[in-house]
């Protein structure tokens, strides 16, 4: 990220509520160590052929659709676009979780932090849009 994508993130007009900047970098950190654990997990057990390819489509999904806010937000200063990611961020990973859940429980109880910083997400997201019209 360059220093003008940061200044127009910081410019952006959030609610009084919205974490400071240097607050996201330790929740991902420890949310993407979770979502690795579980993910490798599950693209193990498809490849050892002890799950369904199928269930693997929605992790992969939320991998890409996760990987893209960055560059949307940041790059592209889209807040639509972004909200648009966080919105197919928190339907794959409420589908990942649901796909999973039978198969091997603690992959899905092991997301419910993500699943909540994501919802989290949304909210602020949906009110940077309205703030920032």
């Amino acid at each position: 990220m360059n220093t003008s994508s940061v200044a127009w993130y910081e410019e952006l007009l959030k609610p009084t509520w919205a974490p400071p900047s240097w607050f996201f970098g330790p929740v991902w950190s420890v949310l993407y160590f979770f979502m690795a654990v579980s993910f490798v997990t599950v693209f193990y057990k498809v490849y050892k052929k002890e799950l369904p390819r199928i269930v693997a489509l929605p992790f992969i999904l939320n991998f890409l659709f996760n990987i893209s806010f960055t560059p949307l937000q940041f790059n592209l200063q889209n807040n639509y676009l972004v909200l648009a990611s966080v919105v197919l961020i928190l339907l794959t990973l409420i589908w990942a979780m649901l796909a999973i859940y039978r198969r091997i429980r603690w992959v899905a109880l092991v997301n419910i932090p993500y699943l909540l910083w994501v919802i989290f997400a949304l909210v602020l997201e949906i009110n940077i849009v309205l703030l920032n019209k």
